[in-house]
């Protein structure tokens, strides 16, 4: 399961992080985000060993969104070294998601 990212926890968790993170920007309303909601899901189990996995609410954390500019959600991004290396907009498959990350 993805852990919860908000702005009390997104520098601990995101920016010092030393393992690469990929965040879900998502909101309950968003039809495509439900359908990544899955993915993001399966992503976390299978990369917990290597990354870390999170979720962040745009509704509730409107800062976060944008701070990294987030326009449309589905937006998944990854973090290395506490800077933004890849994004990925709209639902993507799960392999294809991995793939567009470099994971």
């Amino acid at each position: 399961m993805a852990m919860e990212i908000t702005a009390e926890n997104f520098e601990e968790v995101v920016l010092k992080s030393t393992k690469p993170v990929v965040v879900d920007f998502w909101a309950t309303w968003c039809g495509p985000c439900k359908m990544m909601g899955p993915v993001i899901d399966q992503l976390a189990e299978e990369l917990a060993a290597t990354a870390v996995v999170g979720k962040v609410n745009v509704d509730e954390q409107q800062d976060l969104a944008a701070r990294y500019g987030v326009m449309s959600i589905p937006t998944v991004v990854l973090f290395k070294d506490g800077k933004e290396a890849q994004r990925s907009v709209g639902f993507v498959p799960k392999a294809k998601l991995r793939t567009n990350l470099g994971l």
